[in-house]
């Protein structure tokens, strides 16, 4: 049978399940990525579950998101972070060495690999021939105790690409193509897979640009075949012996399809405050400026910053722009600086900050409230970037710059000049002093794990009860993100490892009430959510804080993947409405209760709940092992009680 790229790394990885769309599959993991705005929590989690040291192949801690360090409560949490690499055999990426999925392509990753992350962005290491998967943190943990991944198999999505992309057009804008068409739930249960005579004249960094905002469309992940463009990455960044070649098969067929003419397509933008708000540039141009913000794991190569340096090169950003640069890692700044592009962003008025996520995730570059802000970034959620009132545009580098000169929203096809690409070097830098490796076995065993006042244990959590009677505290809509569920930010980001602390945040942005109507409520409570529930970030966060505050069941009318997978794997039961439009039914304040859930959950997929005097028919899509982690409370007393079932499996190569 011809197999396509995203089967044959499931196959070569497959220890359980069958591979057909719908079923659950366990799926073996070479290499994992933590980050720290959530491998606080994974570390507390290893802790927890008493591991001595991590039995993957690889795994990397990065500190790339919580860099300003305003007070103690960052820098601790880094020290923490170093001295649980050390202490469990990761290693480790210091803060300012760069964003993680830029440097762990560079530095790590390998055609034919799995890897899971604590990031949703973890998919963009799909651009390699890996598959790639961003996930809850607790999934981290037990891949690095030696569980597998257990994911529903996903369908394949074809996409072929034809044609060459024209000038001023660029890798942002292909993905921007495909979530102008589909929006940010067109992925939803399906992995995305490149194909076709179009990928010739995409580099493996336009591949990571594409496959980074996979995420956006809520696809599992992204992925790209291994090929001469793959090769040829390996080699500019000094590891050629890492590439081999994995290609479809001849014939390999996919469950959808779809085709995009890269030389139709135009520069795009997504207005606020959705990733799938694209149009055309030319249909919002005029509109004014006030901050560019260049940088992110959606942009992260050397020609991206190098292609607005060119743009901008001899002349100076208009007066009420503040542009802002983000080299994504110290190997890309270097080149920049080699390649004179640092000089001529400087020259031209650009500020220069560190290596890192930064504005991103909003620490730091806030933009002005209302003002528009254009940023070459993957999400623009409301007050993602760290202002509540924001109205952050999301564009390629080469639209970027363009509104960087004229102050306003500009088709770069209206500049009065000619096309600028960079000239990259044969040969990338490489600088892997901030990268430290694990230690031996040995004297890992003789590292204490550093905790400061700011690192709090894991909550413990109790059982589902077979009966729940609980008050609905809150109602959302559609789309929800869970930067909407518990905010980014300099403000809230720094009580990343303490849950007591960071659950005052928990729905601020919706319901500044809700943290403190929920610490006052006995007996747990419900949230009653539309589609795509929890879209965004893998953050757990934005699960166990609720969960700490007393949240027991969440129905919705369909849930973001991740999000999903975290509600389980912390024992909050995730229901669906059999009919959408009884969503209308439940109302804020209202009692919902359940009876006999043990027995209901095990034995069916229908649950019944009553409100009032009105009963309403729920689903659940849970497998009888996520159903018997949410009974327990959760995966980690799921395990403790020795109930889960642990698969000690080797994978094989990929077929080539």
């Amino acid at each position: 049978m011809a197999h396509n790229v995203a089967q044959k790394l499931i196959h070569s990885h497959l220890v359980e399940g069958t591979p057909e769309p719908g079923h659950e599959i366990g799926l073996s993991i070479d290499q994992t990525l933590t980050q720290d705005a959530t491998g606080t929590m994974v570390m507390l989690e290893l802790e927890a579950l008493g591991l001595d040291r991590v039995r993957t192949e690889l795994s990397v801690q990065y500190v790339d998101h919580n860099l300003l360090q305003t007070d103690e409560k960052n820098p601790e949490d880094h020290l923490f972070l170093q001295s649980a690499a050390q202490r469990y055999g990761l290693w480790f990426s210091k803060a300012g060495n760069g964003v993680s999925h830029p440097v762990h392509q560079a530095r790590f990753g390998r055609p034919g690999v799995t890897m899971i992350g604590s990031d949703s962005h973890t998919c963009a290491a799909g651009a390699l021939g890996m598959l790639a998967i961003g996930v809850g943190g607790l999934e981290i943990a037990m891949a690095m105790a030696g569980d597998p991944l257990y994911v529903g198999m996903p369908e394949i999505w074809g996409v072929e690409l034809t044609g060459d992309l024209p000038d001023w057009v660029s890798a942002k804008d292909v993905i921007l193509e495909m979530l102008r068409r589909h929006g940010v739930k067109g992925g939803v249960g399906r992995i995305i897979e490149y194909h076709g005579e179009g990928l010739a004249n995409l580099t493996a960094m336009d591949r990571h640009v594409i496959a980074n905002m996979g995420a956006e469309l809520g696809a599992t992940t992204s992925v790209f075949p291994a090929d001469d463009a793959v090769r040829d990455y390996l080699r500019a960044v000094g590891r050629p012996d890492d590439y081999t070649e994995l290609l479809a098969d001849e014939g390999a067929t996919y469950d959808v399809e779809e085709h995009i003419d890269l030389s139709t397509l135009e520069p795009l933008i997504a207005k606020p405050s959705s990733p799938g708000n694209v149009v055309p540039v030319r249909e919002v141009a005029g509109e004014e400026v006030f901050q560019v913000v260049v940088g992110s794991s959606a942009n992260p190569g050397l020609r991206d910053f190098a292609v607005v340096a060119e743009i901008v090169r001899d002349q100076q950003t208009s007066d009420q722009v503040s542009l802002d640069i983000n080299p994504t890692s110290r190997e890309i700044l270097e080149d920049l600086t080699k390649g004179g592009w640092t000089f001529e962003l400087i020259r031209a008025g650009g500020r220069i900050h560190q290596s890192g996520c930064m504005g991103c995730i909003g620490m730091g570059q806030a933009p002005a409230v209302g003002r528009n802000s254009l940023r070459t970034m993957p999400r623009n959620f409301p007050g993602r970037s760290g202002t509540d009132e924001d109205s952050v545009w999301l564009c390629s580098p080469e639209t970027a710059a363009a509104a960087a000169l004229t102050g306003k929203i500009t088709d770069p096809r209206d500049l009065d000049m000619s096309y600028p690409p960079p000239k990259l070097p044969e040969k990338y830098s490489v600088n892997t002093r901030m990268l430290l490796a694990p230690l031996d076995e040995a004297e890992a065993k003789q590292v204490e794990l550093v905790k400061g006042s700011n690192i709090v244990s894991l909550p413990e959590f109790d059982p589902l009860p077979d009966d729940l009677e609980v008050p609905v505290l809150l109602t959302v809509g559609d789309n929800v993100s869970t930067d909407e569920i518990l905010p980014a930010g300099s403000r809230v980001l720094p009580y990343r490892s303490n849950i007591p602390k960071i659950a005052e945040f928990v729905y601020t942005q919706v319901d500044d009430t809700y943290s403190s109507r929920a610490a006052e409520t006995d007996g747990g409570h419900a949230i009653v959510g539309g589609e795509n529930y929890g879209q965004g970030s893998s953050r757990e966060h934005a699960v166990i804080a609720p969960r700490y505050l007393g949240l027991r069941v969440v129905i919705a009318k369909s849930f973001a993947r991740i999000h999903w997978q975290n509600l389980a794997n912390f024992g909050v039961l995730p229901l669906e409405f059999a009919d959408p439009s009884d969503a209308e039914r439940i109302s804020q304040d209202d009692v919902v209760s359940f009876t006999g859930l043990r027995d209901t959950l095990k034995d069916s997929t229908t649950v019944r709940a009553r409100v009032g005097d009105t009963e309403i028919e729920l689903r659940h899509r849970m497998s009888d092992r996520q159903v018997d982690m949410v009974l327990a409370g959760g995966r980690i007393p799921h395990r403790a009680a020795g109930e889960n079932r642990h698969i000690d499996a080797k994978p094989v190569a990929p077929e080539g």
